[in-house]
């Protein structure tokens, strides 16, 4: 009775486990056979996860560097398995990366959420990046000692807004999340304004970039061109992070 009990509980762990890993349901599930679970659910975490670095070019996708620079994947998205992209994308990026260290001598662009390794499956609460044609990049900032190299002011580099004027209003089915509560806890660092300048320019003169996401006050202030695009209303913000897609 208790096992029939616990096949729901179970069920929805692993469920949760797979959309924001991918491996992690399988690895749950596969841990309930063993004596000491949580042991077994690491190891079979990363096992499944390194598995993956080798196998992603069988679905046309390959791993973001999780370290080095002048590009990396922010950590806890290479944990997640998060930071695959198309090797076009990959390419794009590394060249951004080398622009901009060569404009901003010591700068780190820093990759957030990518796609998954396999073709289509979504990788939630973004509304595409299933098909590894898109990523998104932390913005760049400094604080009082100045730029500060692949840090943000979030742990998970969303969610610390740029505040500025915008058409939308608050809805109930939306993504854009307002947040306020949780913005006076993040540290003190100012937006990079020279570097995302660059970095928009890079990404308007790069043929291979198809549209590029920001919000539209921080597009206006920082002279982006006509690949910038607003995302909607329904759509995440773009006021804490650039979105590109080939």
């Amino acid at each position: 009775m208790r096992l029939r009990a616990a096949v729901p509980l179970h069920a929805s762990v692993a469920l949760v486990l797979t959309v924001l890993t991918f491996t992690g349901g399988a690895a749950w599930l596969s841990a309930l056979a063993f004596r000491r679970r949580w042991l077994a659910l690491g190891a079979l975490y990363l096992a499944l996860s390194a598995t993956l670095w080798v196998a992603a070019p069988l679905w046309g996708r390959q791993p973001m560097p999780c370290w080095g620079e002048p590009l990396r994947a922010k950590g806890i998205y290479c944990a997640m398995n998060r930071t695959y992209v198309t090797p076009e994308l990959a390419l794009v990026l590394a060249d951004l990366a080398g622009a901009m260290e060569a404009a901003h001598p010591g700068t780190i662009t820093l990759m957030l959420d990518g796609g998954f390794p396999a073709t289509n499956l979504p990788l939630l609460p973004h509304l595409s990046h299933d098909d590894g044609q898109k990523a998104d990049l932390a913005f760049w900032y400094r604080d009082a000692q100045g730029y500060a190299p692949a840090r943000t002011p979030s742990p998970l580099g969303y969610f610390a807004f740029e505040a500025g004027p915008t058409d939308c209003r608050p809805g109930s089915f939306s993504l854009r999340w307002n947040l306020a509560w949780l913005q006076p806890f993040w540290p003190e660092m100012t937006l990079d304004g020279p570097r995302l300048e660059t970095a928009l320019a890079l990404l308007e003169a790069d043929g291979r970039v198809g549209k590029v996401f920001v919000e539209p006050h921080l597009a206006q202030r920082h002279g982006a061109g006509s690949k910038v695009r607003f995302q909607g209303c329904r759509a995440a913000r773009h006021d804490d992070h650039i979105h590109l897609q080939l």
